[in-house]
């Protein structure tokens, strides 16, 4: 899912013993496509040699600030203008200390000094030393700066003890890398509201009325919109899904508590990408006590549930995007809800289509748009549809001076 091809990023190693964590993470990025520079402090060496790194990134990875090998004349300086971002991870509290006093001591601090490009640093360490006044000075002064910090989070430590300071997980990391480098984007500055996920209308207190929607085209594109510097609020119904970093997410359960939402947020927002599967009916009335099995079967009662993108209609320049998930007549289909829910853009996709039905990490999908513009997209992973349809977002919002 994450697309970071020729990214600049170094990758700073401190002497942690979550540095195991680390080496993932450079591996992570590298598969991403990254351009991955890892640059060691000497205590991070005596947990894990320079040539680990260098086994995964493909790239060597430098721990003397005196080396003489690489052929940079000054490898620091080379390192920290090249970089598109400089990542610590993990920044133990001698780090975090050095950084914000803009010591120099070590490959580490020396590049971050030197460096122009955005900063994530990312603490771990025993939670009492988390908690000294000393080191949430530093942090707070990092902030002040605009380095993002990641983290710590809360779990079992290297001490025994548990507590607040072990090192974010890689996926959080990863998401923190994408948001910091999304923050110049072409949706900086622009409010982008996703619904994701399909809602659940309750027979009685342990069956519902629901579908197969697993959420995870609208999680993609509420993550490429955060990757093109967007504030974005996911508004998600029960999902298995962990929450994307940076994002805003509401999560609802019924497809009311979905329209109340998603117009609550639409009201100072730009775009609206409806990617959630809302229930079309519910039941007319829910039994407060589980239905026991008869012999004679059980017939329900269903009424309509509210038109989401009916009602956030009247919103003055706002860019409205639906999903059509058909099984049949696709594109009649999509152009008939394009026409009557007022869409500026509509994705229509075969959800009985092999690797493109609910639940898979790929689809295929056709684009059409209010003004006849028309676009089939191959097959391709839900993230780089969801980019190509921020992609007509961004055109749209140019269109409506937005």
């Amino acid at each position: 899912m994450y697309n970071l091809t020729d990214r600049n990023v170094v990758l700073g190693i401190t002497g942690s013993i979550a540095i195991y964590k680390a080496v993932d993470l450079a591996s992570k990025l590298t598969q991403a496509g990254a351009i991955v520079d890892v640059v060691m402090t000497p205590e991070a060496t005596r947990f894990v040699s320079a040539i680990t790194f260098q086994s995964v990134t493909g790239r060597r990875a430098y721990s003397d600030m005196f080396d003489v090998e690489s052929g940079a004349a000054e490898l620091h300086v080379e390192l920290a203008r090249r970089a598109d971002i400089l990542v610590v991870a993990p920044a133990t509290a001698t780090t975090v200390a050095r950084l914000a006093l803009g010591l120099a001591e070590e490959m580490v601090s020396l590049t971050a000094l030197a460096t122009r490009a955005g900063i994530v640093v990312c603490p771990a360490m025993d939670s009492q030393m988390y908690e000294h006044p000393a080191t949430q000075a530093h942090l707070e002064t990092l902030r002040a700066r605009g380095v993002h910090v990641v983290g710590p989070e809360e779990g079992r430590l290297a001490s025994g003890w548990v507590g607040l300071g072990r090192l974010s997980g890689v996926d959080t990391i990863m998401g923190a890398i994408r948001y910091a480098l999304g923050r110049g984007g072409d949706l900086a500055g622009k409010k982008i509201v996703v619904s994701a996920g399909g809602t659940q209308e309750p027979i009685d207190p342990v069956r519902y009325v629901g579908n197969y929607s697993s959420g995870k085209m609208g999680l993609a594109v509420a993550e490429a919109a955060r990757d093109r510097g967007a504030e974005v609020v996911l508004v998600s119904g029960p999902t298995a899904l962990a929450d994307p970093y940076g994002v805003s997410v509401t999560r609802v359960r019924r497809a009311t508590e979905m329209r109340d939402a998603v117009v609550a947020q639409c009201a100072d927002a730009q775009a609206l990408v409806m990617a959630a599967a809302v229930a079309d009916y519910q039941p007319a009335e829910a039994i407060g006590q589980k239905i026991k099995r008869r012999s004679e079967g059980l017939t329900l009662s269903l009424v309509r549930t509210p038109d989401i993108l009916a009602e956030v209609g009247s919103q003055p320049g706002l860019v409205k995007v639906g999903f059509a998930a058909e099984s049949e007549e696709l594109l009649a289909n999509a152009r008939q809800k394009l026409a009557a829910k007022g869409l500026d853009l509509i994705a229509a996709n075969d959800v009985t289509a092999e690797e493109s039905g609910f639940g898979s990490d790929t689809n295929r999908v056709t684009l059409l748009g209010r003004d006849g513009y028309q676009e089939d997209l191959p097959l391709m992973p839900k993230y780089d549809v969801a980019a190509r349809i921020l992609d007509r977002v961004v055109r749209l919002l140019e269109a409506k001076g937005r």
